[in-house]
């Protein structure tokens, strides 16, 4: 029998997530938790991390690492109202560095808070109806579904269905109400965690519902993923894909990003019971000795797909019919005001890396929370890192618009397509798997950029480009026509070659590169793309049609 990981034992001795958790938030001696404390937390919704631009000063210093919490939320399908949006706002202020991010999963994250005042900001989030629970950890974490554009009863659908799984799908552990919200203790009977089990899932867990036909929750790099199937403008049902997943290691062959399998289709009334069916079967089957192995996509790998999905129909008591067509056209967003089907209307804001701040002319924070404080619909934080402000009535678009002038932002419809699908992780410098910059850098890496599509007459062609300071793939790199992943400080692998559906995989074009040389190559390859593409042809499709890269995998759609 293999020897399981350490972060096992962690959760094997936790008492379902406690820890010592209590003692270590105490502990006025250190910013820092206990070891095992800070596996635990992730369960929580946190992080711990340190300001890593200031760690090799303290360390000469004789100072322990400037640590703080990063806290995450848990927002099934990123939507939040008006007064949620102003509590998260001001705790930002209060307790963290004064900005909101909004995260490729849809989700919050308040990046700074210090030990002494982590205990009262998740208190805080509660209180305003949110919370923290099953954000991070191994665990199903943020359910993600369609939110651009809020255009259809379909959409309303999918968030409903993305709420409900999230809730089927949370830990039932009191852990989480005794540290953080003073619940009562409990005594007398052992807990038990109905899907879970005492050791939780050998890794992280990500779920997602797609409206076609579009794909902005990315759903085949989903663990889980359900692909709403429309008939006559009613929901018939779901096809159901599994075995999604993008994170990998520098130099370990045996990690790789891999696009999920589309098993078969489930009415709705199906959806909670096949999703259970694929967590359990993960939890009993994954690998707990190598968490570098443990995700779901190993584990169908290992077993085979045919049997993966008989083990889950098995456990769901059904049997999955054959997949429904659909098609997917973009995984992007649209911005600007788009018409919503009960004759609302819905704004959709480009946020550059999802940081809610007020830089320079741009007051971003200021502009959303003069809106909050004024908008009777909801927010809806995009797979893309954008917000759409939903449900404004026609006659208050003008008043919208002029509180964004105001305060120096806009939409975002004006500029260029490769500025407007940019992603990028947090990376440096509070992420410590961070090995290069990622948001600090993409202004500058797409200002360059946009100079070469500029001379190439390229300029209004949708390109993707994401970025990463490590190849965990958070801001997910391996679907993106150019995706730079740190390897190095200001040295990156360059990846070519995804699509703008979602459905192809990257492939490593060059390893371990510096600016200069990323920039000339892709000056090179614009040129090619310029002078020799197809009519409406994407540069990602170019790329393989030329052999500039090799295919790599592909969903293919039934």
């Amino acid at each position: 029998m293999s020897t399981l990981s350490a972060v096992e034992g962690i959760k094997a001795r936790s008492r379902n997530l406690r820890g010592t958790l209590l003692e270590s938030l105490a502990d006025p001696i250190t910013g820092a938790l206990a070891e095992d404390d800070q596996q635990l937390i992730k369960f929580h919704g946190s992080y711990q991390q340190d300001d890593r631009d200031s760690r090799e000063l303290r360390r000469q210093t004789r100072l322990e690492p400037d640590y703080s919490f990063m806290i995450r939320t848990r927002t099934p399908g990123g939507v939040v109202s008006p007064a949620q949006w102003l509590a998260l706002d001001a705790l930002a202020r209060r307790y963290a560095n004064g900005s909101l991010r909004l995260t490729t999963r849809q989700a919050f994250q308040l990046h700074g808070v210090i030990k002494r005042e982590l205990k009262a900001t998740i208190a805080a989030i509660n209180a305003s109806l949110i919370d923290t629970i099953a954000a991070c950890g191994d665990v199903n974490r943020n359910v993600m579904a369609s939110a651009n554009p809020v255009e259809s009863a379909a959409h309303a659908l999918a968030y409903d269905w993305a709420r409900r799984l999230s809730e089927h799908l949370l830990p039932h552990t009191r852990a989480y109400h005794e540290i953080w919200l003073d619940g009562e203790k409990v005594a007398g009977t052992e807990e038990v965690e109905p899907i879970y089990g005492p050791t939780y899932l050998p890794r992280k867990f990500k779920a997602a519902i797609a409206v076609p036909p579009l794909n902005d929750v990315d759903l085949f790099a989903q663990d889980l993923g359900f692909v709403a199937i429309l008939e006559g403008g009613e929901l018939a049902g779901f096809n159901v894909a599994v075995g999604g997943g993008l994170g990998t290691t520098h130099g370990d062959a045996s990690t790789y990003p891999r696009l999920a399998n589309v098993l078969g289709f489930l009415p709705p009334e199906s959806l909670l019971a096949v999703a259970e069916a694929v967590v359990t079967a993960q939890r009993d089957l994954g690998d707990r000795s190598n968490r570098k192995q443990s995700r779901l996509k190993y584990t169908i790998d290992r077993i085979g797909v045919e049997a993966f999905k008989a083990e889950v129909e098995a456990r769901a008591g059904l049997r999955l019919a054959p997949p429904r067509p659909f098609h997917f056209e973009h995984n992007g967003d649209r911005f600007g005001w788009i018409e919503g089907h009960r004759g609302d209307w819905h704004l959709t804001l480009r946020i550059e890396s999802g940081r809610i701040a007020d830089v320079g002319e741009r007051h971003w924070a200021s502009a959303l929370r003069a809106i909050a404080a004024e908008h009777q619909g909801d927010f809806r934080l995009t797979p893309n890192q954008n917000l759409i402000v939903a449900g404004v009535p026609a006659a208050q678009r003008t008043r919208i618009e002029a509180l964004l002038a105001e305060h120096g932002v806009s939409a975002g419809s004006e500029r260029s397509p490769l500025r407007q699908r940019a992603l990028a992780c947090v990376a440096l410098p509070t992420c410590p798997l961070a090995m290069a910059e990622a948001e600090r850098y993409l202004p500058d890496l797409l200002t360059r950029v946009e100079a070469l599509l500029l001379r190439h007459d390229l300029i209004a062609q949708p390109i993707s480009l994401r970025i990463t300071g490590c190849p965990n793939g958070c801001a997910r790199p391996y679907l993106a026509e150019i995706a730079l992943i740190g390897k190095a400080p200001g040295r990156y692998n360059l990846h070519l070659g995804g699509d703008l559906k979602g459905q192809r995989l990257n492939r490593l074009y060059r390893e371990n590169i510096a600016e200069t040389e990323i920039l000339d190559l892709l000056d090179e390859l614009l040129g090619r793309y310029a002078a020799e593409r197809r009519p409406e042809e994407p540069f990602g499709d170019y790329l393989i049609r030329h052999a500039v890269v090799l295919p790599f995998a592909t969903v293919l759609t039934p």
